[in-house]
């Protein structure tokens, strides 16, 4: 355990007169870091700490100077940049004018999640920490990092990170009048219900009424991929009354509500089914717990879950862990028992992680399990609204948002089938549909200079942002784009491919496609990186001689790797590199914001 060391029993005298109130501030993608935060704050109250809880991206970052206690929970994106939620404050933080005693009077830890998979692990953590400590704030304890590859999950690491931390907050600000600790046990619910008669309307739709959000109607909802082909791929159309403005690189937020059906069925196995169309009103009674955004004060069960709450998410740990207080079978509660325990996790990954079994199908085997309903808010995590990449530009197609998108079917290990809450939702809009859309700011930034190149780099749905800058540098007219698209087959899921081949003959493109399973068998299939390496001339022109800017989406499996693998190689060949030069040229490119990743896992 490590504790910052310079400030000495003036400070510690100082905090045991404090106010015993801590933010925490979370930035998360999947929901991951929220969850965790809330984790972090319940655990407080063993201390007698009273936390806020909030989104870094909700949280006004002119007001940090004045707290005086914050714990950072910050996820990782799949390429290592910090989450979207974060951009705001870190932006802020970035500022060259900030003094470095800006937070001498403040206390901090951060708290990282992210997969030892990726090469940039817990990388915003780091940073974060980093520039908080330049900018004079004291690290009262050391930074944590959970890992998703840890057979605990991220659990591994914040389970000794939350016990040392309690240590540490009790030795800064002690109670002496008082037992130092709480004994852990069965947490209160974060809100309390007041029913309502049967002649209750519920309130407008808080996302109706929010002004980043816009009214859209569907103007198209096509399948791009074959027919026959396995995978089904949509282009959308969305028209606004709203003069809406986007750059490419942009993101169009989706609140998605779950299918009717699947909530009934859902209903029925908690025997909730009568009571479904209920009323009643939702108090936030345990503040340093966080509720789904956008969320009415008059709702029912069945608004919630095809609203609010996701019942088909896959349960993490903390789920089990507070499914045991309401188990009554004991053949049940010996299970629960052994999934939380550290024992127990491989067998608790066996059952629920690596098959993907929801919330929905383990309520359905621990049966004896009756949920009071004020705990629903505990139990089941948000239905979170879903990003995708904007795939057109304001310029060629104005108050339009167009996106391409992979509906998520698939069957589980226990040949189960599965099916993506939100793409099901998309796929299921017909003309004329309406539906809220909110706008996000992107990482991409596209250069003024004409002289400029841009090397897009763009697989699979990876290609939504890359028709963006495409359209966009056409309108402006640049004609120094080129294009690197993967698929499997030229004929069943080569994207937009018409568009491309059109703008190739009229020269306002260079287009390269690799169709890896088009191939003879036996021979190595080829991959957008191998035609890179085999255009390093090329690549060595545009990225090194005229300093072009580079821009890859997709996955974040080995794809990003091996094309940064590629310009590497071209900048070692051609460029009159060495290996080490080589790396560093890439590295300096992304300092630079030549080289911008826009990935996901």
């Amino acid at each position: 355990m490590s504790t910052h060391g310079d400030h000495g029993t003036t400070e510690d005298n100082r905090h045991s007169s404090a106010s015993r109130e801590l933010l925490i501030l979370y930035a998360t993608e999947t929901g991951t870091a929220q969850e965790t935060a809330d984790r972090i704050a319940r655990e407080c109250r063993r201390v007698r700490f009273h936390c806020r809880v909030q989104s870094m991206d909700v949280y006004p970052p002119e007001t940090l100077i004045s707290e005086h206690l914050v714990i950072f929970v910050v996820s990782t994106t799949g390429w290592g940049a910090e989450p979207r939620a974060m951009t705001s404050l870190w932006n802020l933080l970035l500022r060259s004018d900030l003094p470095d005693d800006l937070f001498e009077d403040m206390g901090f830890c951060v708290f990282g999640l992210g997969d030892t998979a990726y090469e940039k692990f817990c990388w915003p953590a780091k940073k974060l920490s980093r520039r908080m400590q330049s900018l004079g704030g004291y690290e009262i304890f050391s930074r944590g990092e959970g890992d998703e590859q840890h057979r605990l999950g991220v659990d591994g690491a914040l389970d000794p990170w939350i016990e040392c931390l309690l240590e540490v907050l009790i030795q800064l600000y002690p109670l002496p009048h008082e037992p130092d600790n709480i004994p852990a046990g069965r947490p209160p619910p974060r809100v309390s219900f007041n029913n309502l008669g049967s002649d209750t309307f519920p309130n407008p739709d808080p996302l109706d009424e929010d002004t980043k959000f816009h009214t859209a109607s569907v103007k198209c909802n096509r399948r791009i991929t074959a027919e026959d082909w396995f995978q089904d791929v949509r282009h959308f159309e969305f028209s606004f009354e709203d003069d809406i403005k986007y750059n490419p690189g942009d993101v169009a937020v989706i609140h998605p509500s779950a299918a009717a059906s699947e909530v009934d069925s859902f209903l029925v196995t908690m025997g909730w089914a009568n009571v479904a169309d209920d009323f009643f009103t939702v108090d936030h009674t345990m503040l340093d717990q966080t509720l789904p955004g956008h969320l009415p004060k008059i709702v029912s069960l069945r608004i919630l879950f095809t609203r609010y709450l996701d019942f088909n998410a896959v349960p993490r740990r903390s789920f089990f862990r507070l499914l045991r207080y309401f188990a009554t079978d004991e053949l049940e509660c010996e299970k629960l028992d052994e999934f939380v325990s550290i024992e127990g996790a491989d067998e608790l990954y066996d059952y629920c992680q690596r098959v993907k079994r929801t919330t929905w199908e383990v309520l359905s085997e621990f049966r004896s399990a009756r949920i009071p309903r004020e705990y629903i808010f505990d139990l089941f995590p948000p239905l979170r609204p879903r990003e995708f990449s904007i795939a057109s530009s304001i310029e060629l197609h104005p108050r339009e948002i167009h996106l391409c998108v992979a509906i998520v079917r698939y069957r589980t290990k226990l040949k189960i089938y599965r099916k993506g809450v939100c793409t099901s939702y998309l796929s299921g809009l017909k003309l004329g549909d309406t539906l809220r859309i909110g706008l996000r700011k992107g990482f991409i930034s596209l250069p003024t200079d004409p002289n400029t190149p841009v090397v897009c780099v763009g697989p699979g749905t990876g290609i939504a942002p890359m028709r963006a800058v495409i359209e966009q540098r056409i309108h402006e007219g640049y004609t120094n784009t080129t294009l690197y698209f993967g698929c499997r087959s030229a004929h069943k899921d080569q994207h937009y491919h018409s568009e491309w081949e059109s703008h190739a003959e009229q020269h306002k493109l260079r287009y390269r496609v690799a169709c890896s399973r088009d191939g003879p068998e036996g021979v190595k299939r080829t991959y957008v990186q191998d035609l890179m390496k085999k255009d390093a001339q090329h690549i060595w022109t545009m990225l090194g001689q005229q300093r072009g800017i580079l821009i890859i989406s997709g996955s974040s499996n080995k794809m990003p790797t091996a094309v940064r693998e590629a310009v590497r190689g071209a900048v070692e060949r051609l460029g009159g590199r060495s290996n080490a030069e080589a790396v560093e040229y890439v590295a300096a490119m992304e300092r630079e914001g030549r080289l911008i990743e826009e990935c996901w896992s």
